[in-house]
């Protein structure tokens, strides 16, 4: 009797953590859960599955908080040894709407109306750069 107790209580137990591990996974914080309008305009991922990812994000917002950009740049998924580089823009209609495939990425007419670029290195060395195409930027990390 008391091994059927024993058994029940550890099945019990195994299908609590189950839920527990479940229910966890999918209320994890994502980008939804900030307080930010944004639009990501453009997205591109070089082709190069053998060697470093490099992915680019435009993305349009109306609040150009460094704390609320960098935990936008956070949330983008980034891959061991890669590198990964978000463009912001607080105006959709000065913001490309597509992007070179080599840096600087962003083009030439665009370059003005960048307001802050967010990027992680191959090491997961994070980088915040306030108009990053201005002849001095100011580097925030």
């Amino acid at each position: 009797m008391k091994f059927n107790r024993l058994v029940y209580l550890l099945f019990a137990l195994v299908i609590g953590l189950m839920v527990w591990i479940v229910k966890d996974s999918f209320t994890q914080p994502s980008v939804r859960d900030l307080d930010l309008v944004y639009k990501e305009l453009v997205f591109f991922r070089n082709e190069n599955n053998t060697g470093p990812i490099q992915r680019v994000y435009v993305v349009y917002v109306e609040d150009d908080s460094r704390e609320l950009l960098e935990a936008y740049g956070d949330y983008m998924p980034h891959t061991k040894y890669g590198n990964t580089q978000v463009y912001f823009f607080t105006d959709s209609t000065n913001a490309p709407k597509d992007v070179l495939h080599s840096k600087p990425f962003i083009p030439i007419a665009y370059q003005a109306y960048c307001v802050a670029k967010y990027e992680k290195s191959a090491m997961g060395d994070v980088r915040f750069l306030n108009r990053p195409f201005a002849e001095k930027n100011e580097i925030d990390q």
